[in-house]
């Protein structure tokens, strides 16, 4: 399973993000350091569509998707030459496949940190610089002598020369104008800034009504580089702990809707390049993650590995246009149902059933 690494300067909340997200118990004070080793934890994908079609098939069970997070040591300036917990901070980074930012806007006197979203960034910013910065100088000369008697290399060599002026400039490679193609030719090097990234801004709940002015400047630095989302982390955490109907309540009266949670769940099942495909019956209905791209026999095999191997075809149909004819039965009879081979690309949404013999 992939890994969204949840990262910030000490007491930025990333670890009460950690535990409301997942219900875990990191180590939240007000001090720095509170957090010393990586903790993973698990958080369900809120998805109506899910339970749509669970009230329509009127299943006995529902198993939504999941996400898994992990709450990483925290960081401080100087973390790139070992300063604080530098060397578990970038340790516990290589080992994600995205990183959440969190950056702390909240006023609190007693807690030790400054307040300003974008200065958080920044430092977080150079310090992954400098560390990928260090990676790429030693990386470089290495793979141009390799070259010499490997011409196969040369991509990396070059993909690794253009990250060293993007580097050395300051910027971070994902929000460089390195193409897909060099940053996969990056992969093997495992550079902290060659991942996705969502920026959470940390709000306090005096703040909600200014979400929007105070997460432009992280936006505008982003350059749609990744997403950004606006939380109050302390008050969507006591939410986390309500039973789902008062915790509703508490969200629907403050005009929040469903909470931040769902939403920063959702960004982060997206940035991991994740996409859902469902099953939908009396018994059951399911959400089941897949590759975005993927063909229909590779989701089939995330069903059970015999589908995929004895596969014979899909019917399918989309999400809301089941919802709307009532039921699989109804579709079928009204000639709904799609069928499809080996090679048809399933899209978020589609309500699949597989057709198999092993």
């Amino acid at each position: 399973m992939e890994r969204l690494g949840i990262v910030g300067l000490a007491n930025s909340g990333k670890s009460s993000l950690f535990n409301a997200l997942t219900g875990g118990s990191a180590a939240v004070a007000a001090h720095p350091f509170s957090t010393t080793e990586s903790t993973q934890g698990i958080a369900r994908v809120a998805d109506s569509r899910l339970d749509q079609l669970a009230v329509m098939s009127s299943s006995r069970k529902v198993v939504p998707a999941t996400v898994e997070f992990v709450d990483i040591a925290g960081l401080v300036a100087g973390s790139s030459s070992g300063e604080g917990l530098g060397n578990r901070f970038l340790a516990g980074i290589r080992e994600v496949d995205a990183l959440c930012m969190v950056l702390r806007s909240f006023e609190d006197d007693n807690v030790v940190g400054g307040n300003d979203p974008l200065e958080d960034l920044t430092v977080l910013e150079l310090e992954l610089v400098l560390a990928d910065a260090a990676t790429v100088d030693n990386q470089v000369d290495k793979r141009r002598k390799a070259a010499r008697s490997d011409k196969s290399l040369q991509g990396e060599v070059d993909a690794l020369e253009r990250a060293k002026t993007v580097l050395d400039s300051a910027v971070p490679i994902y929000r460089s104008d390195l193409s897909v193609e060099e940053r996969a030719a990056l992969r093997p090097f495992f550079l902290l800034t060659n991942k996705p990234v969502l920026a959470v801004v940390n709000l306090g709940e005096d703040q909600l009504a200014e979400s929007e002015t105070i997460t432009k400047p992280v936006v505008e630095h982003l350059g749609g580089h990744g997403e950004t989302l606006g939380v109050s982390v302390a008050l969507e955490a006591e939410a986390a702990m309500l039973d789902p109907d008062e915790r509703l309540e508490l969200l629907e009266g403050l005009g929040l809707g469903e909470g931040a949670l769902a939403r920063v769940t959702r960004a982060a099942y997206h940035l991991l390049g994740r996409r859902t495909f469902f099953t939908t019956g009396d018994k059951e209905s399911r959400a089941w993650t897949f590759r975005a791209g993927a063909r229909a026999p590779e989701c089939a095999g995330v069903i059970h590995s015999d589908l995929q191997r004895g596969f014979i075809r899909a019917e399918v149909i989309h999400w809301d246009e089941l919802l709307g004819i009532g039921s699989w039965n109804k579709a079928k009879e009204a000639g709904k149902l799609r069928v499809e081979g080996k090679d048809y690309e399933v899209r978020d949404g589609d309500v699949l059933e597989i057709r198999f013999n092993v």
